[in-house]
């Protein structure tokens, strides 16, 4: 996919099936894609893109904004969080999902991530990257969620938007986890330079 054809995709909003039909379901054109200046395919560093729709998504009951993090900490190991997509749930079969889903993941300590017997540092888990799966059940995201969100239990027993789905080899290997683009410091002052913040109706909380 090259980044100048992207006005020939639109935006779903509010969508909870592929194929069924549902209230409050909204299509916004993408007038350009985004991408970080400095993102490098082949090490997945600075894996983060921003979308601009042709006109503003209407609020209501079935379409939300997602909060960006009220702090740029780093997400422990061993804590909880939750992905969603609409990836594949089969990593043999590479066909969607018709339906948005979610599932529990645990973050895992980057040393472990880097080691001979997980990614063996191929690629790099840097500080702007987060590592997650389960070691037991097989929870992961999967090819086609890619760009979906991570949300975490942080110690202040809230939830907050802490990631986005990058890639990983295969999908529910115990020893091949997830990676997530970290919401970062440098991420979010990039994310606010790009958006124009509309006093009347929107905060830099609701970007």
């Amino acid at each position: 996919m090259t980044f100048s054809r992207m006005s020939h995709f639109k935006v779903v909003l509010g969508a909870h099936s592929l194929t069924r039909l549902q209230k409050g379901v909204t299509a916004i054109k993408v007038l350009k894609a985004i991408p970080h200046p400095k993102f490098d395919v082949e090490s997945a560093e600075n894996d983060i893109m921003l979308l601009q729709l042709a006109r503003d998504a209407v609020l209501n009951k079935y379409i939300s904004t997602l909060e960006l993090p009220k702090s740029t900490e780093d997400v422990k190991a061993g804590t909880k969080c939750s992905v969603a997509g609409w990836g594949t749930t089969d990593p043999n079969v590479l066909k969607q999902s018709d339906t948005l889903r979610e599932v529990n993941i645990t973050i895992i300590d980057r040393k472990v991530c880097n080691s001979k017997t997980y990614y063996n540092y191929d690629p790099l888990i840097t500080m702007d990257m987060l590592c997650a799966g389960d070691s037991k059940a097989r929870k992961d995201s999967c090819a086609g969620d890619s760009g979906g969100p991570l949300i975490c239990m942080m110690k202040n027993k809230k939830k907050e938007y802490k990631g986005i789905v990058s890639g990983g080899i295969d999908c529910g290997e115990p020893t091949k986890p997830g990676i997530y683009t970290r919401l970062t410091e440098k991420y979010l002052h990039w994310i606010i330079k790009y958006i124009r913040i509309k006093s009347s109706n929107m905060t830099k909380d609701q970007i």
